[in-house]
């Protein structure tokens, strides 16, 4: 049958080793992905250090894939599929159908979101099986590196911005320029926001420059972030992608009128805002998940359109738990990515 490798820890916060596994076959609905990218994302430490219920070991996280379809399980070539395809999966890992949330067509939001990594084995292998529900198409002017990355934090930004109250021309802050606010404020420039990048010291104004940003804000310097926005005349949308709930909760008072703050960034802590800063100017404060699918193939072509790519470095799958090191101590600059 063959065997192919996947980096694997065996236990909650274990370092990663490389192993053999014979090659699985697609079940019905089902495709196997020949890996070529993968993505290593912060979210992937809450399942190897077995945060949440239902994490399996030995484990096998990724949920940046990018790769291509090299077998079908039986119904997965009459949804479309044929081999050879290049798709990727994100956190979006295929939905369960029947709860609430998939029959008002808010996959998303499922409430047994297949997650790679969590409800399967994810993309620090060389082969993925995923449900054929869960494969964005890739265009052919993006590389599997610059891909795999759009799987998850591409679309969580591109998707927190889109869907977001604010049109072109208005004022919107992306909070963070690291693994997603890099992103994030290129998608803001090519959707037509005057784009305020936001993060801690001076030294990264020109890197929010060349970004795109109109504006950088330091978040370190003498005036609040708050002043610092109204002084730009005030944020219809704070794109909130650092996770970290007190620079967060600075932001509350920079936004506009009927502003909205959309948190992206998973921190534990809670967020330390008062009813009164809501009320009095009819604030929003929501929360935004991935993507679907659809949205992973939507963000994929807006950023081929526009020339969008991440800030990537590779390593081979070999040096996994070297690059997952990296990426948890804040070192990667900026999303680290697996390949073969």
């Amino acid at each position: 049958m063959g065997t192919y490798r996947v980096a694997q820890v065996t236990s909650p916060d274990g370092r990663f080793e490389v192993v053999e596994r014979e090659v699985p076959q697609p079940g019905p609905g089902h495709v196997r992905i020949a890996v070529d990218a993968c993505g290593i994302c912060h979210s992937d430490a809450v399942f190897v250090s077995a945060k949440v219920p239902g994490v399996r070991f030995p484990l096998v996280p990724g949920h940046e894939v990018a790769g291509r379809i090299e077998a079908l399980g039986e119904g997965a070539q009459d949804r479309g599929w044929q081999v050879g395809d290049r798709v990727a999966v994100g956190w979006f890992g295929g939905s369960c159908g029947h709860c609430t949330a998939c029959r008002q067509g808010d996959f998303i939001v499922c409430e047994n979101l297949k997650v790679p990594g969590w409800a399967y084995d994810g993309g620090f292998a060389e082969a993925v099986i995923a449900p054929s529900d869960a494969l964005a198409r890739i265009p052919d002017a993006l590389a599997a590196t610059d891909a795999a990355p759009m799987a998850c934090a591409g679309v969580t930004t591109y998707n927190g911005l889109r869907r977001s109250s604010a049109r072109p021309g208005d004022l919107v802050a992306v909070l963070g320029i690291g693994g997603l606010g890099h992103l994030a404020v290129q998608y803001a420039v090519a959707m037509g926001f005057e784009t305020v990048a936001i993060a801690r010291g001076a030294d990264k104004a020109e890197f929010a420059e060349q970004l795109g940003a109109h504006h950088y804000v330091d978040s370190t310097a003498g005036t609040s972030v708050a002043d610092a926005l109204r002084s730009l005349g005030s944020a219809k949308v704070v794109l909130a992608t650092a996770a970290n709930s007190g620079a967060i909760t600075a932001t509350v008072d920079g936004l506009a009128h009927r502003g909205e703050l959309v948190v992206i960034g998973a921190a534990p802590e809670p967020l330390e805002i008062s009813p009164m800063q809501l009320l009095m100017s009819g604030r929003v404060v929501r929360g935004h998940p991935s993507g679907t699918s659809q949205d992973v193939e939507d963000t994929m072509a807006f950023s081929a359109l526009h020339g969008i790519r991440p800030i990537v470095e590779t390593v081979p799958l070999s040096r996994t738990d070297e690059a997952y090191q990296k990426m948890l101590s804040g070192a990667a600059r900026f999303r680290m990515v697996l390949t073969g």
